[in-house]
């Protein structure tokens, strides 16, 4: 008998309001417990003398220093623009608004 029920698959389902068929409840349910018995399985690994990780190799991230630069003034970025409004990119209106 499995673990976890028809009963409680169907429960689950009501409260995520997901309508399932019988034949679904059934094969959650061996879904279910094959998920279950594999964080079994990983829960019977875990030891308190391993500290967790979210990666199996160190990472390192790569800093670069923030140094401000020149940045392009607003006719050098609307230059390859093609269409500029009012010191603006224009761009197709979507919405139907004015």
């Amino acid at each position: 008998m499995p673990a976890i029920g028809r009963d409680e698959v169907a429960r689950l389902a009501g409260l995520a309001r997901i309508e399932l068929s019988e034949e679904e409840l059934t094969r959650f349910a061996g879904e279910f417990d094959a998920i279950m018995d594999a964080v079994h399985s990983v829960a019977e690994v875990a030891r308190q003398d391993i500290e967790p990780t979210s990666h199996p190799i160190p990472m390192t991230n790569v800093f670069r220093e923030d140094v401000v630069t020149e940045t392009l003034s607003q006719e050098d970025a609307l230059a390859g623009a093609p269409q500029a409004i009012e010191g603006r990119f224009g761009v197709p209106q979507i919405l139907g608004e004015e």
